[in-house]
């Protein structure tokens, strides 16, 4: 299996893979300006105070929620508004998930990565569409896909002259309303010859654990990075949050920020002890 990916350049002062690791971070979902330009802020210090390269993230619309009820984000336009500030601002490359082929073109004049969420993962026009725009993208492993499924979604992507693609796994579906981490899944993506990212706060979500919202396990989440870094991966995605238990979505698997940077800072350990 191989050790290193090929490196992607996101954005003119970010480039990832080629052997280092990679922070993806910030809020599930924008619920205001404010709230995710202060978010963006500590977290970009962290990854300046550790050199690591650093793509923040927040969606601006979260239409799978498993309720009705739920908050979904300000919405595409709004949403869009706010991640350009976070990019003038705080001079970082922003990621959002998209998920309608009809977004994509829009999405991509702000964003430096287009992400496919995890249930969308096998759909093909809106993975070719993501990647005709030329810019880099993530794709979340579906909780009921194989690692080894995984190749025909690059496929896909390829098929639109995009090499510029990311892999990021987020657990797989073990009974109702439980995800199981399978570390097999990142040196069997990363054969892929692509950037492989592990997500450790969707790992210990729990699915809809709560009847009309999903639930989560975050004491596990440094337990879910380190065994992702030791298996291999190049990036870490963390969904942080000033007030976890304040959070309009994943609250239950939302690291704080303040706790943020010890956690980053072993990992970088641990990935040049291998």
């Amino acid at each position: 299996m191989p050790t290193a990916s090929k490196s992607i350049k996101i954005s003119s002062g970010v480039t990832v893979g080629g052997g280092g690791l990679f922070l993806i971070a910030g809020p599930c979902v924008i619920e205001s300006a404010e709230r995710t330009l202060g978010i963006a802020r500590r977290t970009k210090a962290v990854a300046d105070a550790l050199g690591l390269p650093f793509i923040f993230k927040a969606s601006f619309d979260k239409a799978n929620r498993t309720s009705l009820r739920s908050f979904r984000g300000p919405g595409l336009d709004q949403g869009l508004e706010v991640l350009a500030e976070v990019k003038r601002t705080c001079h970082v490359p922003v990621l959002s998930d998209v998920h309608e082929t009809a977004h994509v073109e829009k999405a991509a004049e702000v964003l430096d990565v287009i992400q496919i969420p995890a249930f969308l993962c096998r759909q093909t026009d809106l993975l070719v569409a993501a990647a005709r725009t030329g810019k880099p993208v993530n794709v979340k492993k579906g909780q009921f896909l194989s690692p080894y499924d995984m190749k025909n979604v690059v496929e896909k992507i390829e098929s639109a002259g995009n090499t510029r693609i990311l892999l990021t796994e987020r657990g797989t579906m073990f009974g109702y309303n439980n995800l199981v981490f399978d570390v097999r899944a990142i040196p069997i993506m990363k054969s892929f010859g692509y950037p492989v990212v592990i997500d450790a706060s969707h790992s210990v979500q729990r699915p809809g654990g709560r009847g009309d919202v999903s639930g989560g396990e975050k004491e596990f989440i440094p337990v879910i990075a380190r065994a992702g870094v030791s298996a291999g991966a190049d990036g870490i995605f963390l969904e942080v949050h000033d007030e976890p238990s304040q959070a309009l979505s994943d609250k239950d698997n939302s690291l704080k920020v303040r706790e943020l940077k010890e956690l980053v800072a072993t990992l970088l350990r641990l990935k040049k002890a291998l």
